[in-house]
């Protein structure tokens, strides 16, 4: 499978060695140093795109993918405000979009638990609930895209929380967000519930970048051929 890997740094670098372990191979690399070369035309040349660059590129470029006809699996996050308008472009352009704030297969299951324990929840309102995710220094939005999904999860199965937030305060009806940006950490996500008798935590420690390397690998090969919108939940067959 040929690929177009768009964004070259240190996570299209760790894709680009799983592709090659799976027998694959990148035929355009596209870093902030060859930007001209980022074209419709040479994107055609892949099977498939790998989009990992910045939260103000990213819809750009997975139009760019649209408009050369190449299924285009994306991890960055920051920008889903304008998703809405990437799903329509993709439905009227007979694309395929795989988006994913998280390609590691232990995060999504922790999201489909994070769910699940959040419709039990529900019925015990002593406990209250927070988040909180570390990466590092070099990550560019806060909360991380994985935080924010893992938030929108419980704001579905808790009719308490309305919203999130980054402030500490004593609102129940708002869902905490501590961010910590140190090192060269991964990235770890914790989901905590406390009442006045006990603590319930279910949490995901990225030991490296290999697992979401990996998924993403997994993505670009389940997209390949196909049209319509994909996530992780139809890679790994969860509800």
């Amino acid at each position: 499978m040929k690929i177009a890997l768009i964004g070259y740094g240190k996570m299209g670098r760790e894709i680009e060695k799983a592709a090659i372990e799976k027998g694959h191979i990148a035929v355009l690399k596209i870093d902030e140093s060859n930007l001209d070369e980022l074209t419709a035309s040479n994107i055609s040349k892949a099977d498939v795109a790998i989009e990992f660059s910045t939260p103000s590129s990213a819809p750009g470029n997975i139009l760019l993918c649209f408009d050369a006809g190449v299924p285009v699996v994306s991890g960055t996050t920051g920008w889903t405000e304008r998703m809405e308008e990437v799903r329509e472009a993709c439905i009227r352009k007979g694309g395929c979009f795989f988006y994913a704030s998280n390609f590691s297969p232990g995060v999504n299951i922790l999201f489909s638990l994070n769910k699940y324990l959040a419709g039990i929840m529900d019925r015990f309102p002593d406990y209250g609930v927070n988040i909180s995710e570390v990466h590092h220094i070099h990550k560019k939005d806060a909360p991380s895209g994985t935080a924010i999904t893992l938030a929108d999860g419980l704001k579905d199965g808790l009719k308490r929380i309305k919203d999130w937030t980054m402030e500490k305060g004593d609102d129940p009806s708002l869902l905490s967000i501590h961010s910590e940006r140190t090192g060269n950490v991964p990235g770890t996500h914790v989901i905590s519930w406390k009442s006045p008798f006990d603590e319930l935590e279910i949490s995901h420690r990225a030991l490296n970048r290999k697992g979401f390397a990996t998924g993403a690998v997994a993505a670009a090969e389940f997209a390949r051929g196909k049209k319509g919108l994909f996530s992780m939940k139809d890679l790994l067959g969860l509800d």
